[in-house]
């Protein structure tokens, strides 16, 4: 596991993707994943501007489009798995129906064409069951503090009781599924901006 910098991490993913074989069918899987309010969003729009700078075709899915609301992180891994991942890994399109957080329930359908690279953000995006399929697992991190600051920041204060749930189901999954040690990549990100 190495460890890069927040402004060097999508050069530095970015070549270790193209550095190896690809795991899912003929395209590469990055997965950037770690606590809420970590950063991951931006690195994941980073790593996918990256690539394409180096002429790869790139799609970006976000985990907060698959989860089933506040209460959907930990089922999350085998929406993932079957609509996206499966077919993807057998050069077929992928499809999946966007999670409205706002009206709670599902919402249109999106599909994810094959690509070279297929970036997935978000808590959970790695996980066991899946792991074969990924060829890089960056993981990134933040204080505590910084990360709920982030979040109530983006989402609201009003979020906050909900925000706490959430810190607590994904330091649940991360340990279950030890996702840190997995990590290719880590980066910190403690600028509370």
């Amino acid at each position: 596991m190495a460890s890069a910098e927040p402004t060097d991490a999508s050069r530095r993913t970015a070549d270790l993707v193209l550095d190896r074989s690809p795991t899912l069918g003929a395209a590469g899987l990055v997965c950037v994943d770690g606590p809420s309010g970590s950063g991951k969003t931006t690195l994941a729009a980073g790593v996918a501007r990256e690539l394409e700078s180096r002429g790869c075709t790139v799609a970006v899915v976000h985990m907060d489009d698959l989860y089933d609301g506040w209460g959907g992180l930990l089922g999350s891994g085998p929406l993932l798995h079957e609509q996206l991942l499966a077919p993807l890994s057998e050069g077929r399109s992928g499809r999946y129906r966007r999670y409205d957080w706002h009206r709670e329930e599902r919402a249109e359908s999106r599909a994810v064409p094959v690509t070279d690279v297929l970036v997935v953000e978000g808590v959970g995006s790695w996980r066991r069951e899946h792991a074969g399929l990924v060829t890089v697992l960056v993981w990134v991190e933040a204080p505590a503090t910084v990360r709920l600051e982030r979040a109530v920041r983006r989402d609201g204060s009003h979020l906050a009781p909900h925000l706490l749930r959430w810190q607590r189901d994904e330091d649940r999954l991360h340990a279950d599924e030890g996702t840190r040690d997995h990590a290719d990549l880590v980066v910190t990100n403690d600028d509370a901006r």
